[in-house]
């Protein structure tokens, strides 16, 4: 029996009988051995620090401008805020006993990596039973067992509205209308494995069938390829592009500033572009009580709404409300706006990531 077992938390085996009877199940000089909780209250930190693992940028400013300068404040506590991505590789360098952050901010494919590759993170319900909001959201967000969603975009083409064309389907990115003026991105990119396992699951025989995913790629070429969502709308902008996988916040905010784009969301294959919250297994006491009270405060409502109004992504908290400038387009925050959402079989794209990596980067090559 190990702290990793489902359902069980670790507060759960240190009253075991196993202790009665004199049996250590944890070796008691390690500060990540001791009892930690949190009932939703303000406390006392004492200065400590909160290592905390975020995107840089505008989101850093707006991170701190919403919420975590006054969580500083309330919290009597320090945040030592790392935006230089990506978290795997210092992970992996310190071993789970040393954690580079206590609490860290990803998408989901290298959030599956670091799980897979050592006990790096606390169970998802140990989380659940220590964050009171959890309470409060869809189900979807904590389906993946390894972290908490708390914000969200769909995946969609973003297309131009004055071309003559309208996309009715994911395979109509293939019409020869759009040949030359199709726009995807780099492999590293989230939004680029996701489309890839969506086209093999719309050619092939599921989104594992990765032959199929090559030949969508080969038969979508030439392409345009970009490196991150912004470059992209820019690429829209211009017209350079006509057609282009992207989350549904880069293209909303596109559309509200009147650029001639709409969507086509992928209802085949309803995937979502998350931003889900790990705590780190080994993070000492303070540190682990204080990423629960902060990631709380990632799932209130309120936050969730204005951070939507910010960046137009979509809250996991089933009370928080969307924004007027967001409805007025059709976003809803609602159990039938996130029936089937679907997150893909990561680990199997994980496990053969190589070959895919080399054999889409020379299709694009190509």
């Amino acid at each position: 029996m190990t702290m990793s077992n489902k359902g069980l938390s670790r507060r759960s085996l240190l009253r075991t009988g196993a202790a009665a009877a004199g049996v250590s199940l944890f070796n008691i000089n390690h500060a990540w051995s001791q009892d930690v909780t949190y009932d939703g209250d303000v406390f006392d930190a004492g200065g400590a620090v909160l290592n905390l693992a975020e995107w840089g940028g505008y989101w850093q400013e707006t991170q701190n401008a919403l919420l975590l300068d006054r969580f500083q404040k309330d919290f009597n506590c320090q945040i030592r805020y790392d935006s230089t991505f990506p978290w795997f590789p210092k992970f992996v360098a310190g071993g789970a006993e040393h954690p580079p952050v206590d609490l860290a901010n990803w998408n989901m494919p290298e959030m599956f990596k670091t799980s897979a590759a050592g006990d790096y993170f606390m169970d998802v319900e140990e989380i659940k039973a220590n964050v009171p909001n959890t309470a409060k959201l869809w189900d979807f967000a904590s389906q993946t067992g390894v972290g908490v969603t708390w914000a969200f975009s769909r995946y969609c083409y973003v297309y131009r509205t004055d071309t003559g064309v309208t996309p009715a389907g994911f395979k109509d990115f293939w019409l020869q209308d759009y040949a030359g003026k199709r726009g995807t991105y780099i492999t590293s990119n989230t939004l680029q494995m996701m489309f890839f396992m969506a086209a093999a699951a719309a050619f092939g025989e599921g989104e594992t069938d990765f032959a199929a995913g090559y030949q969508a790629m080969r038969d979508a070429m030439p392409m345009k390829i970009s490196d991150f969502t912004g470059n992209m709308a820019t690429l829209v902008e211009r017209g350079e592009v006509e057609i282009a996988v992207q989350s549904d916040a880069e293209a909303l905010l596109q559309k509200e500033k009147g650029v001639p784009v709409d969507l086509y969301y992928w209802d085949e294959y309803k995937g979502i572009l998350t931003q889900t919250k790990t705590i780190s297994k080994y993070a000492d006491p303070m540190s682990k009580k204080l990423s629960f009270a902060l990631l709380d405060r990632y799932l209130d409502a309120d936050y969730q709404t204005a951070f939507a109004d910010t960046f137009w992504m979509r809250p996991s908290n089933r009370e928080a409300v969307i924004p007027e400038k967001m409805a007025a387009l059709g976003v809803v925050n609602s159990a039938d706006a996130t029936d089937g959402l679907h997150i893909p079989d990561w680990q199997a794209y994980l496990d053969e990531e190589i070959d895919i990596v080399e054999t889409v980067n020379e299709i694009f090559g190509s």
